[in-house]
């Protein structure tokens, strides 16, 4: 490990249906990067590189949103992980601090999506998800139904022929993210509905309902990342929040190996990055007080609690009866929303979860406040793979 890494300034947008609203992404980066940059009550002049995300643009895009706040020269970087892309440019925004590469770094993500269903944009090329679509259609066949809710709702299936998980407990999840975002102002839905409205809703794909899975969203994120030195020179040592520990991990043997649908959706490569952060920061599992985790589709965010050692396996059904997810249980999850509420623009995502964090840990989360929050996780996953999960805790700076 190298130098230590805070987070000193987080800002995003509000996030949209696609076309509903009259911006384009440069509009949307401008946003979240001038409220992070007044966030942390600094100039644009002092950052030292930027990371920049997306999945859905011309290959420059990431200058043409950065220019927005301003042109000094600096390196800025595309970076493009699928739906792990926001958290993928704050890891490299975050090791040139780490490295002792930069003192101050932005990472920003942005998304303008199309409406409807995520398609293959690029026909006369090998398709980057294939071993992953080859294995489920091994294992599962193909249906009707659009690419992504079919992998993770055949990863629900599998979950319940294995555990005996219900459909019950995976509509319990959307309702409890449809629930928490009717406080987050952030958020593209803001209604609560019914264990029964989430259950009769449309069937995407069995066990999967329409408001069990995320829509697609414009908007972006932005994070500051500062070194000590700087946290101090400028005086930002009472809402720095350290990064306490960070990893990414791609696709193993065991993502194809095993004819699991549930493996190929990430299981693994999440456990395996939850395992090192936790080396990383000495924090366990136990230890945290909330999370916001890539809640894609319900079947994920169940999966998920698994794969980060929340609960044992295929126990992930009987954690979310205990109510163990939600304000008044062993750890709040998703209390933004998640991106089955909140909303899911790809570039964005990962940063959202960085700012509703940083807001947790620094009790400035208004109705959706985690009483006594000092720990946190993040929890950001691309198909194809990468997931990014990083630990997060209140600075010990002040004084």
């Amino acid at each position: 490990m190298g130098r230590k890494v805070y987070v000193v300034g987080v800002g995003m947008t509000k996030f949209e249906k696609p076309f509903s609203k009259d911006w384009d992404y440069p509009d949307m980066a401008k946003e979240a990067g001038t409220k992070a940059l007044a966030d942390a009550g600094i100039a644009y002049g002092d950052v030292e590189q930027a990371c920049v995300g997306y999945c859905y643009g011309e290959s420059t895009a990431g200058q043409r949103a950065i220019y927005e706040l301003g042109l000094t020269g600096i390196p800025i970087y595309n970076v493009n992980n699928n739906c792990s892309t926001g958290s993928t440019a704050l890891f490299m925004a975050k090791q040139f601090i780490e490295g002792g590469l930069a003192d101050c770094t932005l990472a920003l993500g942005f998304e303008k999506m199309e409406k409807g269903s995520l398609g293959v944009k690029y026909t006369d090329r090998a398709n980057p998800m294939e071993w992953h679509a080859k294995l489920m259609i091994e294992a599962r066949g193909f249906a009707k139904a659009p690419p992504a809710p079919q992998m993770f709702g055949n990863a629900g299936r599998e979950h319940m022929e294995k555990y005996g998980t219900t459909k019950e407990q995976f509509a319990k999840i959307g309702w409890k993210n449809h629930k928490h975002s009717v406080n987050n102002p952030y958020s593209q839905f803001q209604d609560e509905y019914s264990l029964e409205d989430i259950l009769n809703s449309p069937v995407v794909h069995e066990p999967l309902t329409k408001l069990q899975c995320c829509p697609t969203s414009d908007g972006a994120g932005a994070a500051i990342l500062a070194s000590e030195d700087f946290v101090r020179r400028h005086k930002l040592e009472k809402q720095a929040i350290e990064i306490a520990g960070m990893a990414m991990a791609t696709d193993m043997p065991s993502s194809f190996e095993e004819k699991s649908c549930i493996k190929m959706v990430g299981h693994d490569l999440t456990r395996k990055a939850a395992q090192r952060v936790y080396e990383q920061s000495g924090f366990g599992p136990e230890d945290l007080d909330v999370i916001e985790l890539h809640d894609c589709f319900s079947c994920n965010e169940l999966i998920t609690y698994e794969a980060l050692g929340l609960c044992p396996e295929g126990k992930g059904g009987e954690f979310v009866d205990s109510g163990a997810q939600t304000y008044g249980g062993q750890v709040v999850i998703n209390p933004s929303g998640g991106l089955i509420s909140k909303g899911h623009p790809l570039g964005a995502t990962g940063l959202a979860q960085c700012a509703e964090l940083n807001w947790q840990l620094r009790g400035e989360a208004e109705k959706r406040q985690v009483e006594g929050a000092s720990t946190a996780l993040q929890h950001n996953l691309g198909l194809g793979g990468a997931a990014v999960v990083t630990i997060y805790r209140k600075a010990s700076l002040a004084g």
